[in-house]
């Protein structure tokens, strides 16, 4: 480390990006705090994404003096952070793979059923080629409760509080897009699965999932036209 504050060394390399010191910390603040950022969610967004870009190394870098990894998906416009020590993707460590509000956010088994679900299906979506522009898997609602029926032999929770509890909690870590609340209630809703639903779960995760253990394959998951 240079001589003198760490500020200071900090400044002289943000210099050369037109970025001041501020700036860096409010990005920091933004992915702290969330533990994801998607550039198209928000005019503030895209300022703050469009900004990491310009002094990606240096975010990184003082990320890793805290031991937290950094995934940047430059095709989809997305990063996510991943507190330290834990493994990355993969839903043994689910509960760790996500900031909010605290440095480690803990996952309902209702979230992480979900979550195993909506990656299952969006691999099916891939197969399929039915992604939009931006790497959307569409799903209607009662087509992924029945594929939690088929791969994991549970329902989505029947109290619409609880529901809209679960389907929040992936917003809020921007695994899924929805319009309204009112809409988890009819089974005719579409969710729209973000890209980055295949970093937070792991291929032998989603193996374990689809892989039969009695060798009969589930029935799967139909789309509602």
């Amino acid at each position: 480390m240079p001589e003198g504050s760490l500020q200071q060394y900090l400044e002289g390399r943000l210099e050369s990006a037109a970025v001041t010191y501020e700036q860096l910390q409010e990005l920091l603040i933004r992915l702290l705090n969330y533990g994801v950022l998607v550039r198209d969610e928000s005019q503030t967004a895209r300022e703050l994404y469009d900004r990491f870009r310009r002094i990606e190394p240096i975010v990184i870098e003082v990320l890793d003096l805290y031991g937290i990894e950094l995934h940047h998906e430059r095709k989809f416009e997305y990063v996510r952070l991943y507190p330290p020590g834990s493994r990355r993707p993969g839903m043994d460590h689910a509960e760790e793979q996500a900031f909010g509000g605290s440095l480690r956010a803990r996952l309902s088994q209702h979230e992480i059923a979900l979550i195993l679900v909506l990656r299952a299906q969006y691999d099916k979506a891939v197969r399929e080629g039915k992604l939009d522009d931006r790497g959307f898997a569409t799903e209607p609602l009662e087509a992924i409760g029945l594929a939690m029926k088929n791969w994991l032999g549970r329902s989505l929770p029947e109290k619409t509080t609880e529901r809209r509890a679960v389907f929040k909690r992936l917003r809020q870590l921007k695994l899924i897009e929805y319009r309204e609340d009112d809409d988890l209630e009819q089974a005719e809703a579409w969710i729209r699965v973000h890209p980055m639903i295949v970093d937070f779960v792991s291929n032998d995760a989603i193996d374990a999932l689809t892989t039969p253990k009695s060798g009969a394959e589930p029935e799967e998951a139909e789309r509602v036209s």
